[in-house]
């Protein structure tokens, strides 16, 4: 059963009401006759009134039996005990209203139609006396039922476009908890990734660790430890030991460096990103003496994002060169053409098979930080030819 406890029901309740009191009003003071039958019409029309409380919602013959019901108390009070036409009107127009909340729009037509015929047939059946005024209450008749049919089209209308802004702003509602809901998912998903490749990146830096700066440790102390062996009965050969525990330690501080470098939430700190990215290179040849050509052009500013971006993919290139290409020389190309920036990083080192490469950790992290926005990231490598890296990301969606 349908309960009208929203807002916009709770109103069409209220509407009722109003009515029904009128109608109740008009019967008992139009003119004022107390009698059973006035007694019986109240309690009817109250009856009327209560049914109002309670709409059946789903079951089609319980909907029938109900419209059935109403039309039944309406015609009896007017047929039996002389129910006036102004309260037939009000009743009628009760009906109306609720069948909008009972049936569809061929339902609410049909109750429509039967509720015109029923008034139309009460008003116009009735004998008129005297005769001389018979063309006098025809014309008042006729306006009587034209006045009726149009109420009940503009009740009709009105209450189809209340009931339908009332669906609009629930499916509205909806909608906006679904949006919600999908939200917090999104949110919960970022948090996730965001979870996931934080451990990436440790565990990366990890084997970084392990691999670079553990290796160097232990070659470190085991140099230190040949030097004290040989300290007494050799010294130039525990210098030499000396030495070489020394450059292991050089190296051990860079690859710590490097790891520090790569832990920083903005690697630039402030920089524009030539700048950056030349003293990155600076550093780099610096310390490893490789020999380094640059060409860089940037013509507009871009977002943090992609200045961090095209900063990291810079440096695991030169990370990777360091550790396996044994090269003499790195050429570096930065620059903008029309909406795109280009990037490409070439080395002259030993080179090797991309299709045969199962480390390259650094090389995924490359290309999942082009991709994700909305760049493409190519590598083009051989066996004793060198290998080169180049990207190229959209500036459209990327520019300050």
């Amino acid at each position: 059963m349908l309960r009208p406890t929203s807002q916009s029901f709770r109103l069409l309740l209220y509407l009722e009401w109003l009515l029904l009191v009128t109608a109740v009003i008009m019967e008992v003071l139009l003119p004022l006759q107390l009698s059973w039958q006035l007694l019986l019409r109240v309690l009817t029309i109250a009856a009327f009134g209560f049914m109002g409380l309670k709409l059946p919602a789903k079951i089609w013959s319980a909907k029938l039996v109900y419209t059935a019901l109403e039309f039944g108390l309406i015609l009896l009070l007017a047929i039996e005990d002389g129910l006036s036409t102004r309260c037939v009107f009000l009743l009628c127009l009760v009906l109306v209203m609720r069948s909008c909340l009972i049936f569809g729009r061929v339902g609410q037509f049909t109750v429509l139609g039967l509720a015109f015929l029923s008034y139309g047939a009460l008003q116009l059946s009735r004998p008129i006396i005297p005769e001389k005024f018979k063309v006098a209450v025809w014309d008042w008749r006729w306006s009587s039922v034209l006045l009726f049919s149009l109420t009940l089209v503009f009740a009709l209308l009105l209450i189809n476009a209340l009931l339908a802004e009332r669906q609009s702003r629930e499916q509205l509602q909806v909608a906006l908890q679904e949006l919600e809901i999908t939200h917090e998912q999104l949110r919960h998903y970022a948090l996730r990734i965001e979870d996931q490749a934080t451990l990436q990146e440790r565990n990366r830096i990890a084997r970084e660790i392990h691999d670079g700066l553990g290796h160097n440790l232990a070659a470190q102390t085991i140099q230190i430890n040949n030097a004290l062996l040989f300290w007494q009965s050799n010294n130039e050969k525990a210098l030499t030991f000396l030495k070489q525990a020394k450059q292991l330690g050089a190296e051990a501080l860079l690859e710590i460096r490097r790891s520090v470098s790569v832990l920083r939430s903005n690697p630039l700190q402030g920089q524009s990103l030539d700048s950056a990215i030349e003293k990155l290179l600076k550093d780099f040849q610096h310390t490893t003496g490789i020999e380094l050509l640059s060409k860089i052009y940037l013509r507009l500013s871009l977002t943090t994002e992609i200045n961090t971006t095209v900063y990291r993919i810079v440096q695991e290139s030169l990370t990777n060169i360091y550790k396996h290409a044994d090269a003499k020389t790195v050429m570096l190309k930065l620059q903008q053409e029309a909406l795109m920036l280009h990037l490409c990083i070439e080395d002259n080192g030993k080179g090797f098979n991309p299709t045969q490469n199962t480390t390259g950790f650094g090389l995924q992290g490359m290309r999942e930080r082009a991709v994700a926005l909305g760049g493409q990231f190519s590598l083009y490598s051989e066996p004793g030819k060198g290998c080169r890296i180049c990207v190229s990301l959209p500036l459209s969606n990327l520019l300050l």
